[in-house]
């Protein structure tokens, strides 16, 4: 009981911040009116950058909904690639910390939360959220590829590239080159 109280007591003070954060600084221009100048895909590479996988996920699948092409597939498969890129650099990093906090980013949505924290051993969640990315990238690949193979294989030498600069670090970003 005192390891609940204590990460509902983290979590609550980590919202306390942001709130107070928000109210200091104010909200961007627009923001009070749910605008936004952003793309669906530059929303994603900024959630990419923020470690935010659930929001960078959901913006791809909107992508594939609203412009389905090969582009938009492929794009979603990257974006689950770099959620397991990451969850084994944390892994191999040993920083099950952060393999936790990555699963209460995936499964929660709402102020439940704050209350009912889940209760899961880190590599466990690790290995879960492994494999649903690696079932869920399999899907939007041979959607791709069913499209175009050869846009899909163009994409994938791209990401290849990608990957092999940044080895400790792709995963916060798409290749340059997709123009996100």
């Amino acid at each position: 009981m005192g390891i609940i109280l204590q990460r509902v007591q983290k979590i609550l003070g980590a919202a306390m911040g942001v709130a107070l954060l928000a109210v200091a600084v104010g909200l961007p221009a627009g923001a009070e009116q749910g605008q936004s100048n952003l793309s669906r895909l530059s929303r994603a590479k900024v959630f990419l950058a923020a470690g935010d996988y659930r929001h960078a996920i959901e913006m791809c699948q909107k992508e594939v909904e609203a412009a389905p092409s090969v582009e938009s597939y492929v794009y979603l498969t990257y974006v689950y690639h770099a959620l397991n890129g990451y969850l084994d650099h944390l892994a191999r990093t040993d920083q099950w910390v952060k393999v936790e906090q990555l699963y209460v980013n995936l499964a929660f949505r709402d102020l439940d939360a704050l209350t009912n924290p889940p209760d899961i051993l880190a590599r466990m969640t690790k290995e879960i959220i492994h494999e649903g990315a690696g079932r869920q990238a399999d899907v939007s690949a041979a959607m791709a590829a069913r499209l175009n193979e050869a846009t899909t294989a163009r994409l994938w030498k791209q990401q290849t590239a990608w990957r092999a600069a940044r080895p400790d670090s792709w995963w916060t970003g798409p290749p340059p080159e997709w123009g996100w």
